[in-house]
């Protein structure tokens, strides 16, 4: 009797063991699925905006592109909105994209969101975080200054100022 109940314990050390070094293992290597680094293509993607219209970031190919990604309820999002907006009217024409990515949220939520705010840059909706997931979005807000290449040049997180708006987009102009 006792043969067997020290046999059922160590069958059960050794499974709560080898639990234990997996969730580690899982824990430790789950950085090595990286975020888009600096020097490298940005990831494509198709995504749709609130007036029905696709957005391909390839197509953008030749122009800076100035990616955001956002939410609603992210009070520096909504700090940030004016001031892509005004830099956003003042490169538009100088080869400098907006593409500000809502990320999970209603076309409601977001086309509300929009007008309360007068935004006039594209607005697309990544409704099911495909591309969240692509760009290892975390915190919000993420943006990414991708070149007229395709190339990240540059990766922010948190909330941004005018001033550094306007530096973004003066770095990735062509």
């Amino acid at each position: 009797m006792k043969k067997r109940r020290l046999v059922t314990r160590t069958i059960i050390l050794l499974i709560l063991g080898a639990a234990v070094a997996y969730t580690l293992y899982a824990n430790f290597t789950k950085d090595d699925i990286k975020k888009v680094v600096v020097g490298e293509t940005a990831p494509d993607f198709v995504l749709m905006d609130l007036d029905g219209e696709e957005h391909r970031l390839s197509d953008y190919k030749g122009q800076g592109v100035f990616l955001n990604f956002w939410g609603t309820y992210c009070k520096p999002c909504e700090k940030e909105m004016p001031y892509m907006d005004n830099q956003y009217k003042q490169f538009k024409d100088k080869g400098v994209q907006t593409l500000a990515v809502n990320v999970g949220e209603s076309e409601l939520a977001v086309s509300k969101f929009a007008e309360r705010h007068n935004l006039s840059f594209p607005i697309v909706l990544d409704a099911d975080g495909q591309v969240q997931t692509a760009y290892k979005i975390g915190a919000l807000p993420a943006t990414y200054m991708i070149d007229k290449d395709g190339k990240v040049v540059k990766y922010h997180t948190g909330q941004l100022t005018e001033e550094m708006i306007k530096e973004f987009m003066e770095q990735v102009q062509p």
